[in-house]
């Protein structure tokens, strides 16, 4: 295979045609990873940008390696990344149904008339004698299928059944190079003979990948093919079977091919579906919001601007054309990611911050209910008030529970936090002492955080002489329990004077 450097600029890749039709088509093998899901955000982003058709489909053939968990899970996962699709699985559309397993027949029917046609062949090899073969040859052992069986005989075959073979199907690969012009990576050449004649139907009936896949996209009419870089060594086998899928009449055209970077994790290596990273739903459970992990999956390969990383999703698709993607590997930052998501949440409405919070915060024990309406009246007051001091704060929902936690809580003493403790030094008793004091006689009319700060700040810094950070830190860690925690003045406002009172002394107790 070789390929252009990918220098060549968009002008110089195929142009789109002017009803595009794309397709997600995933294997419910296991959970959700980032790279299906940056497949379906492309291909989603180039239907909505062209005012194209999105075609969900699932390849669900694998009868050993499918589960219906799995299948949920990805439904699941793309109705709460609100990408949505219009023809295919619970939309239906024209050319259903759209679960290969619900398909069965018509693979049987195309493989009939592939055969028929002298495009597909009866191979009878088993995988021991290619390998012996290849030996034989001066060849390597796994140096692949050698075309033997391309030209037997009626007798060779009856000879063949009567030992109780049953045969393969396998397309003949013409003896010609094969070119076509890739949306990302522009021209690609596979070198005639490079392509071995491939099996597309098991010798137990059984239709492989490499026969339903392409099949579906002709029925479905998809005229554009957006997938991994892994799949690109089967895009030549795809290319001849449309061809002769077209003199069949059963496709109309080839659809046009990109093929998207590699995702790296760690160590420049491809981020496995065993990586933590590589796991939609524990980035979900660890609080990332949609526009956030959208926008993230976005930046692996490609970018609206060069000078700008934060865009909502309305704004990739007024953008994004996918022959702008970048055939380079792209690295999965999760610092990044969370610094990107970080930004999403900043830009939600305070009320969408707080819906969406509360499910994180029933799950950590810290509210009595996982929805907004059925907090109470108390917490409801606490988690408004608390909100403008914690969202700018926070990266991730998951987060949230630990700033609001000791605000709804109504205990007198809070156990500091291991790395909270150890920012008190030996004077944070003789600092409390005085805090206590000076605290127990504000009165509650003017438990306010402005006359707080100025009422510490005079008994602690201009009457004690302790520097700021000395002199607020074990207050913090009292009230909070942290070393970083929303503002300080602000929180005892919310938590109110008796309870910031006896956290302070439970603390001091506890020194």
């Amino acid at each position: 295979m070789t390929e252009a450097d990918n220098k060549e600029s968009k002008d110089t890749k195929p142009e789109l045609p002017k009803d595009v039709r794309v397709r997600f088509c995933p294997s419910p093998t296991g959970t959700p990873h980032v790279g299906m899901v940056r497949t379906a955000l492309f291909n989603w982003a180039e239907a909505r940008h062209t005012h194209g058709t999105f075609v969900f489909r699932i390849e669900d053939t694998d009868a050993q390696r499918d589960s219906e968990e799995s299948y949920n899970q990805i439904l699941d996962a793309l109705k709460w990344l609100h990408i949505d699709w219009d023809e295919g699985i619970e939309v239906g559309g024209p050319d259903g149904p759209y679960r290969q397993s619900e398909r069965t027949q018509i693979y049987k029917d195309v493989a009939a008339k592939l055969l028929e046609a002298g495009y597909a062949y009866e191979s009878y090899s088993t995988p021991e004698e290619i390998e012996a073969r290849n030996v034989a040859a001066g060849r390597p052992k796994a140096f692949g299928y050698d075309g033997y069986d391309r030209n037997l005989t009626e007798e060779q075959k009856a000879a063949f059944r009567a030992e109780g073979r049953k045969p393969a199907l396998r397309i003949r690969m013409p003896d010609e190079d094969i070119a076509f012009d890739d949306l990302i990576r522009g021209r690609i050449e596979f070198k005639a003979g490079s392509v071995p004649d491939y099996v597309i139907v098991r010798p137990n009936g059984d239709p492989l990948y490499t026969l339903t896949n392409p099949v579906d996209d002709a029925m479905m009419r998809i005229n554009v093919v957006l997938r991994g870089e892994d799949l690109l060594s089967s895009t030549p086998r795809q290319i001849v079977l449309y061809r002769y899928l077209i003199k069949l009449g059963i496709a109309k055209e080839v659809p046009l091919f990109g093929h998207m970077p590699y995702v790296m994790g760690e160590g420049k290596k491809k981020l496995s579906k065993r990586d933590p990273e590589s796991n939609l739903f524990l980035h979900r459970e660890n609080g990332f919001i949609p526009e956030g992990l959208l926008n993230y999956l976005a930046l692996l390969g490609w970018s609206i601007a060069p000078d700008r990383d934060v865009f909502s999703m309305d704004e990739m698709i007024e953008k994004f054309d996918v022959r702008d993607v970048k055939a380079n590997p792209a690295h999965f930052d999760l610092d990044k990611a969370i610094s990107i998501n970080a930004e999403h949440i900043r830009m939600l409405e305070p009320q969408d911050f707080l819906n969406r919070s509360v499910p994180y915060l029933h799950r950590d024990g810290v509210v009595s209910a996982d929805s907004w309406d059925a907090l109470t009246d108390r917490e409801r007051a606490i988690l408004t008030a608390s909100a403008p001091l914690v969202q700018p704060r926070v990266r991730l929902l998951g987060e949230v529970s630990g700033m609001v936690g000791s605000l709804l809580s109504e205990e007198p003493y809070i156990e500091p936090a291991a790395d909270a403790r150890k920012t008190l030094k030996d004077s944070a008793g003789d600092v409390l002492d005085k805090a206590i004091a000076t605290l127990e006689a504000v009165d509650e009319a003017d438990w306010k955080a402005e006359p707080l700060h100025e009422t510490l700040n005079k008994a602690l810094i201009e009457n004690a002489g302790y520097k700021p950070r000395l002199a607020f830190g074990p207050v913090r860690v009292a009230v909070s329990g942290r070393r970083v925690s929303p503002p300080l003045f602000e929180s005892m406002e919310i938590i109110g004077k008796p309870v910031t009172v006896a956290r302070l002394k439970g603390l001091r107790e506890h020194l």
